[in-house]
């Protein structure tokens, strides 16, 4: 069953608290571990049940076209090509017989492993090695006893109720097969594999869909009979045979692959957990970044109304780092919507200062509006950070608001470095954006007389010059010729 997330809807849901009866994707949970399945509710902090990629996969129906193309890629056609020409190479004797039942085993066992490989999570084939190293080969043993067990189920059943209780029997059989071989690949247990309860369970768990993966199944089953019977009638048979070992090998592969992909959709009703083990990800699963989990903690909070609670987990951050960019930015934006004056004053140095950071001259207006409605006749008392804002709103083309943040500032800050540079801003917001020359010749005389130790004091000459030519007040053009 598809969930999305509680807190992102259209998101698939990777986590569920069983407690608080919520679904979280990873946005909510950037420090759970998924490869070990562990992550604990930021609500209660109990342990929630991964979901794995339950939520976000793609109904089997919809990727018949990948089903049929999967026994073309390159691993498992290594391993039909191997398994179907090389007894045609052995030797027709004891040593030939045993190269193919070999080959038979090797086929077999790649085939259960695909199962498994595809409910893991990997939608690319297993690698050749599969087939040929390792242990699993057992599993055409057991397969073999599944099918004598349910040969004797028939048999019981036709001793005790007769033909009708033998063809209900062979129905079921029949029907349970697919289920049966998914059992046996994933739990390796003849017992398992051929309890009916438990194939009951499995096929009413995964419901009408069982059914419709059933008729592929048929098809295929006689798609493949179709196939290999014009093989043997159409071509020689030195041919022949090796194309219908050919057409034999992809199709069981194909239906193989199908059945593990079922087990991957409908996991979360089979409770297992997978996740996509092939596709690229952007993000590393070990890395625990607590900025994220505050992130996450914010975003869900706000979702939820508690905009308290996520003024105070901002503010205490702040006292761990008071010049945090990203904090500054998280509160700004909370007290403008709340429009919470009285917090936007204790903290408008730092917001004032993460704007002009920002080039953001509408935003510095907006705060020193709201600022001049919590106390008429604001002025900032830090001359740095004043001229920082007015030279963000000169460069916005907000002239006169520039000019009322540096007005009387050589009242204000008398002996304070800044003040060639603001009155220098003022000249320009005066002659450039007023064409008030007056005034800014005014100004920029005032800077020639009162800060002659001032670096732009030797400027000032050439700005005075602009501004009796009525020119933009630009400053000394750049030179690169070097002295002798």
């Amino acid at each position: 069953m598809k969930h999305d997330c509680h807190y992102h809807p259209g998101d698939p849901a990777k986590w569920h608290c069983g407690e608080c009866q919520v679904h979280y994707c990873t946005r909510c949970m950037p420090d759970a571990d998924t490869r070990q399945r562990r992550g604990l509710c930021p609500s209660c902090s109990k342990a929630m049940r991964y979901l794995g990629a339950a939520t976000e996969v793609v109904p089997f129906w919809n990727r018949i076209g990948s089903f049929f193309r999967y026994p073309f890629h390159t691993d498992p056609l290594i391993v039909i090509a191997i398994c179907t020409l090389v007894p045609l190479l052995a030797p027709a004797n004891l040593i030939g017989i045993v190269v193919w039942l070999v080959l038979a085993l090797a086929l077999f066992k790649y085939t259960y492993a695909v199962i498994n490989h595809t409910a893991e999570g990997h939608l690319a084939p297993p690698s050749v090695s599969v087939a040929f190293t390792g242990s699993g080969f057992n599993i055409v043993i057991l397969q073999l006893l599944v099918f004598i067990v349910m040969g004797g189920l028939v048999g019981a059943a036709a001793m005790v109720g007769g033909p009708l209780l033998m063809l209900l029997a062979l129905a079921f059989v029949v029907l349970a097969l697919p289920a049966s071989i998914m059992v046996l690949a994933m739990e390796r247990s003849v017992g398992a594999a051929v309890n009916p309860m438990n194939l009951a369970v499995l096929i009413s768990r995964i419901g009408t869909p069982y059914f419709l993966l059933y008729g592929y199944l048929i098809l295929l089953t006689l798609a493949s009979g179709v196939a290999q019977d014009f093989a043997y009638n159409h071509f020689p048979f030195w041919f022949s045979q090796p194309l219908s070992g050919f057409l034999n090998s992809t199709f069981t592969l194909i239906l193989f692959n199908m059945l593990g992909y079922l087990l991957f959709q409908y996991q979360e009703e089979l409770g297992f957990a997978s996740d996509l083990q092939d596709e690229p990800s952007g993000e590393d699963m070990h890395q625990r970044d607590r900025g994220a989990r505050f992130d996450a903690d914010v975003d869900m909070n706000l979702k939820d109304g508690n905009y308290d609670r996520v003024q105070g987990m901002l503010k205490e951050a702040l006292k761990h780092n008071r010049n945090d960019p990203v904090r500054i930015g998280q509160l700004y934006q909370l007290l403008k919507a709340r429009n919470d004056t009285t917090e936007l004053y204790q903290y408008h140095p730092r917001i004032l200062g993460w704007l002009a950071d920002r080039n953001d001259g509408d935003g510095i207006t907006s705060v020193l509006g709201m600022l001049e409605q919590a106390e008429p006749g604001f002025k900032l008392d830090d001359p740095e950070l004043a001229v920082r804002c007015a030279r963000c709103l000169y460069q916005r083309g907000q002239y006169k608001p520039a000019i009322r943040l540096l007005q009387d500032f050589h009242k204000r800050f008398p002996d304070s470095d800044e003040l060639a540079p603001a009155y220098l801003l003022v000249a320009q917001s005066l002659a450039n954006g007023l064409n008030q020359w007056e005034k800014a010749t005014a100004f920029l005389t005032f800077i020639q007389k009162r800060c002659e130790s001032h670096p732009l004091h030797e400027q000032v000459p050439v700005f005075l010059a602009q501004a009796e030519k009525r020119e933009l007040l630009k400053g000394p053009r750049a030179s690169f010729l070097v002295q002798e």
